[in-house]
């Protein structure tokens, strides 16, 4: 099953949006690529694409890849797998498996069709990762103007509502220079920002472009970069160009906190700054927080008291609250969830990965997931913190009460189990915990009543906008 990131390389394969890759590198051309910036033959190329897989995948002459759905999308032909580091990857040519699925797949035509589009002369890209508004729109107009091109707009797909992005850029089109051509693309973003910015540069490039907006540093690349063109707003309210604008009679403009300010707070964006029906777009793209899911991941040993606080948490906003508590506690989640798991380290993670992902589908769908597992691991508590900010708030609460508090309550039997070599692995004891040095609240239940310990976090809440002040205070 691949990954969002292998996904995004198998439709841009398929597409011919990566030209010259028919498929995943092999060996010589992704250690070329690394080390020169091109394939083996010389043809220029700024990232290795490739498809990890375990060794008994590695062994296989053909390989069906499928979505994050399990749905077969294409098949690659492994004509030439290498291992490296002692990691395996396949190697070779991708084919569909069918005809394209999904409403946005359905508006992305193959790279050479879009080539046929809109050949014939200068060809302006821009991939847009946030709405068009206003200003961006005017920055495009007076580009496409002065030099007499067609408009290309890729969408960059990314966050977690991709369909939701397209749709606000979709919403610019008649602001656009007429007949220009709008589509979404899959590009994943690389960990590298030259690299990245250089891959797009090669996207745009296959599907026609021959100039590419770009705030990035220019670098030698398949097309040529172009810096937007400063644009103000004058008195009247419109934006023009900098030069027709003389600075007594220059407004100011909105910077993106400030943006992001309006739209946490669910103000409306001002007509100047955008039409009515891309605010729209952009209010459903970034609701009010208020109106987002949110997470609240307590962690602490055993007997800490995270439990109690999650279900009084639990109540205390499903009284107050309009948002769908969901409470994944870590006893009932090891009883259903994750059952089947054990307590090793590799199960440990498991299952607090599998919380993790649970709460982020909660959180995505504007619901409130409250989460009580121990934790012990950094990793495993980041990788449910970038899981949930994809899709909302996350709120990370250290439970400190001390290991000899936690022992005193020890209803259950199990610190008194563990000390006698009874209960192996067991966190606190005989496995390590690793305490949170990034949480956004401490609290301590040897010092705190419970009452008292809920109302930090909901005070947290608050602050950070998250939930609002009780109607009954």
């Amino acid at each position: 099953m691949l990954d969002n990131a292998e996904m995004s390389d198998v439709e841009l394969l398929l597409d011919g949006a990566f030209g010259p890759l028919r498929g995943f590198l092999g060996a010589e051309d992704a250690t070329a690529v690394r080390t020169r910036g091109c394939l083996a033959d010389g043809a220029p190329w700024p990232e290795p694409v490739t498809l990890p897989v375990c060794a008994e995948t590695a062994a296989a002459e053909e390989i069906e890849l499928r979505d994050g759905e399990d749905a077969p999308v294409a098949v690659l032909r492994n004509e030439a797998p290498w291992s490296e580091n002692g990691c395996h990857y396949a190697a070779g040519p991708v084919r569909a498996t069918g005809e394209p699925a999904g409403a946005l797949r359905r508006l992305r035509p193959s790279a050479a069709e879009v080539r046929r589009r809109v050949g014939g002369g200068p060809v302006l890209a821009v991939l847009p990762a946030e709405p068009l508004h206003h200003r961006e729109l005017a920055q495009i107009r007076e580009l496409a103007r002065t030099r007499g091109a067609h408009v290309l707009v890729l969408v960059r797909m990314t966050g977690p509502r991709p369909e939701l992005l397209v749709q606000a850029v979709l919403a610019a089109g008649p602001h656009l220079p007429e007949s220009s051509t709008i589509l979404p693309v899959p590009l994943a973003r690389r960990s590298d920002p030259a690299r990245d910015a250089l891959l797009a540069a090669h996207v745009a490039a296959a599907y026609g472009a021959t100039h590419l907006i770009t705030d990035e540093t220019p670098r030698p690349g398949p097309v040529a970069p172009v810096e937007p063109p400063p644009v103000v707003r004058d008195a009247e309210d419109r934006w023009r160009p900098a030069a027709e604008v003389p600075p007594p009679r220059r407004r100011p403009g909105l910077g993106g906190e400030q943006v992001r300010e309006l739209l946490d707070r669910g103000d409306p964006l001002p007509a100047w700054f955008t039409t009515p029906a891309i605010a729209e777009q952009q209010r459903r793209l970034h609701p009010p927080l208020r109106e987002r899911g949110f997470t609240v991941l307590f962690t602490g040993l055993s007997g800490a008291g995270k439990s109690t606080l999650a279900r009084a948490l639990r109540d205390e906003l499903s009284r107050h609250d309009h948002r769908a508590v969901t409470l994944l506690d870590g006893d009932v989640v090891r009883r259903t969830l994750c059952a089947g798991l054990g307590f090793s380290a590799e199960d440990r993670s498991r299952n607090v990965q599998r919380i993790g992902y649970v709460a982020a589908e909660v959180t995505r769908h504007g619901g409130t997931a409250i989460c009580a597992p121990i934790a012990p691991y950094r990793h495993d508590r980041d990788a449910v913190r970038r899981m949930v900010r994809e899709v909302g708030g996350f709120v990370l609460v250290y439970v400190a009460t001390p290991l000899s508090e936690c022992e005193r309550r020890d209803r259950k039997g199990l610190y008194r189990a563990a000390r006698t070599g009874r209960l192996p692995e067991f966190t606190g004891i005989s496995a390590s915990y690793e305490v949170p040095e990034d949480a956004d609240l401490v609290l301590d239940t040897s010092v705190l009543d419970r009452d008292a310990a809920v109302a930090g976090v909901v005070a947290l809440l608050r602050e950070r906008g998250w939930v609002r002040p009780w109607t009954s205070e």
